[in-house]
């Protein structure tokens, strides 16, 4: 058993997603060896976080104003929202420089199997949001697995309910360049049928 002080990071670290004991024990050991400095600068950057972010009034992405930088700026698209689960995929649709709208972070997904934990979820902000007569389009901008497919199966049927006038899409999926049909799922191949393009 290693010292209290040990113990305690090891058990904090494997709260992370995908970090189980041993691997927290690699990090421990690593910050020890470091020395002081790389732990000073670790515990300034975690109390940094923890003082500094917040949640956006608007969109509930992570940011450090509110409302955040996207939100507040008035050259973008606010008609248009694009629905993530969470911050991470907000960045990753700013990296493809494709989209000019704003988004709303749902802040996880529906899993079908803890229908129960639904309400943690940012819906009824999303809901509030679309009852805005100048919002014009949703896009349910989620994964294409089961528990994406379930949440935006669910978020489709509640915005249609409450605004059959307003538009709801999503992200075209298909086949990727260079693929094989051969190596494709189902879901894939029935998709790329679904959403095919004219020439």
């Amino acid at each position: 058993m290693y010292p209290k002080p040990i113990e305690n990071l090891i058990r904090s670290l494997t709260r992370l997603p995908s970090v189980g004991r041993r691997t927290a024990e690699r990090y421990v050991f690593h910050l020890l060896k470091s020395g002081k400095k790389e732990v000073a600068e670790l515990t300034l950057a975690l109390k940094q976080l923890a003082e500094t972010m917040k949640s956006c009034a608007v969109c509930r992405d992570f940011s450090d104003v509110s409302p955040c930088r996207v939100c507040a700026d008035r050259s973008r698209d606010h008609a248009t929202i694009a629905v993530v689960a969470e911050s991470q995929d907000v960045q990753a649709l700013e990296r493809t420089g494709a989209y000019a709208g704003v988004y709303h972070v749902l802040r996880g997904v529906i899993d079908p199997e803890e229908i129960e934990r639904l309400d943690q979820l940012k819906v009824a902000d999303l809901l509030d949001r679309a009852r805005d007569q100048n919002t014009r389009e949703i896009i349910l901008a989620l994964n294409p697995d089961i528990k994406g497919e379930t949440t935006m199966m669910y978020l489709e049927a509640e915005l249609k309910e409450l605004r059959p006038d307003l538009t709801v899409t999503r992200l075209a999926r298909g086949l990727p360049m260079g693929s094989d049909l051969e190596y494709a799922d189902e879901i894939t191949l029935g998709s790329a049928l679904r959403h095919r393009l004219k020439q």
